[in-house]
């Protein structure tokens, strides 16, 4: 025991949370999840992302979110801004955010 009695406990591991959302404007009017999963299906669903190049971006409580949502729904309403963020951020490492503006704005629909 230390003499401080500063007892260290390593804090448990929580179980990891993956999942995948796609968005396909032609297709519906809001992001779809396309995988979830806890624990080794989300280690899979996260290595199959880093070997076919996806950008993956780390927020545990929107994973949490997304995670109740059956796959292929599309996600609620309440998690539209957070998920625009994240479409946001991917389309800026991909270099097409303003491809995707231009197209939206060229087909005049912007609550897509």
């Amino acid at each position: 025991m230390p003499a401080s009695g500063d007892e260290r406990h390593d804090a448990p591991r929580k179980t990891p949370i993956a999942v995948a959302i796609d968005y396909d404007a032609a297709d519906s009017c809001a992001p779809k999840v396309v995988a979830s999963g806890r624990g080794a299906i989300a280690e899979q669903i996260l290595r199959l992302a880093f070997a076919r190049g996806v950008k993956v971006r780390e927020d545990a409580d929107l994973a949490e979110l997304l995670s109740a949502i059956d796959v292929d729904s599309e996600i609620p309403v309440e998690a539209f801004i957070a998920v625009a963020e994240i479409l946001a951020y991917v389309y800026r490492l991909n270099g097409s955010l303003e491809a995707k503006m231009v197209e939206v704005a060229q087909r005049g629909d912007t609550h897509r």
